[in-house]
């Protein structure tokens, strides 16, 4: 609920300014820009079983940027890399993720504008067992189309929301204690747009 509020502040913060074209902005082509999100979660849960209530903590972060070049006035390809980091009370898990792709831009040259992005990421995720040497290698595959509302501030700095409409990932797991393997494919379509990343675009 929380993201589809702040997504719906943004659009309308963006659809005010779309006639205040006064300054130049936006993008064309050659222009190089780097794009990124940088996100930090931490929680505590208490849990009360017979009149004893026990805590448990729960922190997670991702840093995730991203490099454009804007090969024509509409098309741009990107390349980009994920780190995430989660840990609890049971485990850890430490992720990263090398993306590939292209966006289109419907109006880069206005302050306010829509985008498509379609994006190859392949990443591997390692998760330890707390107290044990146990671990679990994740390696996969994903793609992703993901529409994104940008509204420049200036000529070099802007904001964007990003929805990942539609994914698809392959997985494949192996644990260090036996050699058992698990390969987990799923397809997504995010029609509620639960799944929304904010972030600051920079124009060289």
């Amino acid at each position: 609920m929380k993201k589809l509020l702040l997504f719906a502040a943004f659009a309308a913060f963006a659809m005010t300014s779309v006639n205040a074209q006064d300054d130049s902005s936006g993008l064309s082509k050659s222009d190089i820009y780097m794009t990124g999100t940088i996100g930090f979660n931490s929680s505590t849960d208490t849990n009360t079983t017979a009149g004893v209530a026990t805590e448990s903590d729960e922190s997670g972060t991702v840093f995730s940027p991203t490099i454009g070049y804007m090969v024509s006035d509409n098309i741009a390809l990107e390349a980009g890399l994920s780190y995430s980091s989660s840990d609890d009370a049971t485990e850890k898990t430490d992720g990263t993720e090398f993306q590939v792709g292209a966006r289109w831009f419907m109006n880069p040259g206005d302050k306010f504008s829509l985008s498509v992005g379609v994006g190859l990421g392949f990443g591997s995720e390692t998760t330890t067992t707390v107290g044990s040497t146990n671990e679990t290698e994740t390696s996969g595959l994903a793609f992703a189309i993901a529409p994104a509302i940008n509204y420049w501030m200036s000529d070099s700095w802007g904001l964007f929301a990003e929805i990942a409409a539609f994914e698809y990932s392959s997985e494949e797991d192996s644990n260090n204690d036996n050699s058992n393997t698990d390969e987990t494919t799923s397809t997504g379509l995010n029609v509620d747009l639960t799944n929304i990343n904010f972030g600051l675009v920079y124009k060289f």
